[in-house]
């Protein structure tokens, strides 16, 4: 249950992020590619892939727990392991931004 807490408060700082850094963007001197997706829709693809994980991870358990047939213990158990890994990735790549941000914030002008 905290991990669902915790995968929530992720949630909310990252998109809290993401909307500072799209309030403070300036015209940028060369067009980009045509075609090419910007870092912030490809940040928010792999938080909502995490978070489709995460989803798809608790519908297995809670089936599994109801009884349905087709429900595998091992499958609930991977489904389980993935949604943990990709948290705790997204989690790290999170730590790794907010520590670039902050080193950024604190280079002198």
């Amino acid at each position: 249950m905290s991990q669902g807490i915790e995968f929530n408060r992720l949630m909310l700082e990252m998109r809290s992020m993401q909307t500072e850094a799209m309030a403070r963007q300036k015209p940028v001197a060369s067009a980009p590619q045509v075609g090419a997706p910007s870092f912030s829709d490809m940040l928010g693809q792999a938080v909502n892939k995490v978070n489709e994980t995460q989803q798809t991870s608790n519908q297995l358990a809670t089936a599994f727990e109801m009884g349905k047939s087709g429900v595998d213990l091992s499958d609930v158990m991977i489904a389980s392991q993935k949604a943990s890994v990709s948290f705790q990735a997204m989690t790290q790549v999170r730590n790794k931004l907010v520590q670039a941000y902050q080193d950024i914030m604190q280079m002198p002008v």
